[in-house]
């Protein structure tokens, strides 16, 4: 049995697409996703299949994560608007051609995290990051585009920073490492996607291996264009003093001074005042292009 899990809702899903993706990969059983948490159902359901394919945004891409288990082999297809998880994986960002290479590509097992128990695919974060995905949640979704796509992101991340005037003080503390204004933690590299921008907050960070931390101690309108060329260029961070940056972690336990956002593979996942990251590593076997 070979299992397609579609996100009807996604922005860029549509029927004729689902066709499409479903004669590139032959004789599956497609099954729609009706209802936030649906994924998860449909993903533990398929547990054992020849395969899983997902065809959706990075929030069905992460509720799926958290359904399916170590052995059955999972491709994600492109069907949102930012497809951080594909795109880092290698994946064409056409979904028919992300159906051609997975059908034709390999295995490859990569390690997942963990934010109080719930799983992510390549980036989680407190403070900064998490507010501008909040922002980009209450602009909605039209049926039309779905929900807005990772320019919105970046879009909403520089007003949080223009509203704050560049200057961010500690508000967390991180076990064994000190304080710091905003932590963010990366399964891979790129973290994220500002259109066809790759950025590289965590240059290090590998699907392979633990988990990378990147935390400013604070952050001042001085320091902003350094911080945002090692984003940029991807280098630079692990020698900067005034950052955390820490490699191939298990485990990072962070406690805030007030509730502050949590988000996991751009999902909002409410205020905490605590957070444990954790590395899985190896969790899941996943569907990429032949090299």
């Amino acid at each position: 049995m070979r299992v397609l899990i579609v996100n009807p809702y996604a922005s860029r899903v549509n029927e004729e697409q689902i066709a499409a993706v479903t004669a590139v990969l032959g004789d599956v059983e497609v099954r729609r996703t009706e209802h936030r948490g649906h994924g998860t159902e449909l993903a533990r359901e398929g547990r054992g299949a020849e395969a899983l394919y997902v065809l959706s945004g990075d929030g069905v891409f992460n509720e799926v994560l958290n359904g399916i288990d170590a052995e059955t082999p999972v491709g994600f297809l492109p069907g949102g608007a930012g497809n951080v998880l594909p795109r880092a994986l290698g994946l064409p960002r056409d979904p028919v051609r992300a159906a051609e290479s997975v059908v034709r590509g390999r295995k490859r097992r990569i390690s997942v995290g963990r934010v109080n128990g719930r799983r992510f695919g390549f980036a989680a974060g407190i403070g900064l990051d998490a507010e501008a995905v909040r922002r980009v949640d209450e602009r909605g979704r039209s049926k039309e585009l779905g929900r807005a796509g990772n320019l919105a992101f970046a879009w909403d991340l520089l007003r949080v920073v223009a509203e704050r005037r560049g200057r961010f003080e500690p508000t967390l503390e991180i076990s064994g490492h000190g304080r710091a204004a905003f932590a963010l933690v990366a399964n891979a590299d790129p973290y994220t996607y500002a259109g066809p921008v790759p950025l590289h907050v965590a240059p290090q960070a590998r699907f392979e291996l633990g988990l990378d931390l990147v935390a400013p101690r604070r952050v001042s309108p001085f320091s902003l264009p350094r911080l945002l060329g090692y984003v940029l260029l991807g280098r630079g961070q692990s020698r900067a003093r005034d950052l955390v940056y820490v490699h191939d972690l298990d485990r990072i336990e962070i406690r805030c001074d007030r509730p502050l956002p949590l988000q996991a593979d751009g999902e909002d996942l409410g205020d905490v005042e605590s957070a444990v990251f954790e590395a899985d590593r190896a969790g899941v076997e996943v569907l990429v292009p032949v090299l």
